[in-house]
């Protein structure tokens, strides 16, 4: 599982660009939850931290990626 970091830019592997900006908890079921921001809109956003890690298929494509030379 890789490492969400605050303020680094992640891949979504249909291609657009978001920012982590915080972590928050689920009121109701206290779950961990990612807060973001996708580049083109700076609108906020929340996913469930485990979601976001998770992989899309069978070739074990992460649904967000780390970019590190865009940071």
């Amino acid at each position: 599982m890789q490492e969400i970091t605050i303020g680094k830019i992640y891949r979504h592997y249909k291609g657009n660009l978001y920012k982590v900006i915080g972590f928050a908890k689920h009121s109701e079921t206290l779950e961990d939850m990612v807060v973001y921001q996708p580049l083109k809109t700076g609108d906020n956003w929340v996913r469930p931290m485990k979601m976001w890690n998770e992989t899309v298929d069978d070739k074990g494509t992460l649904r967000f990626t780390l970019l590190e030379d865009e940071q």
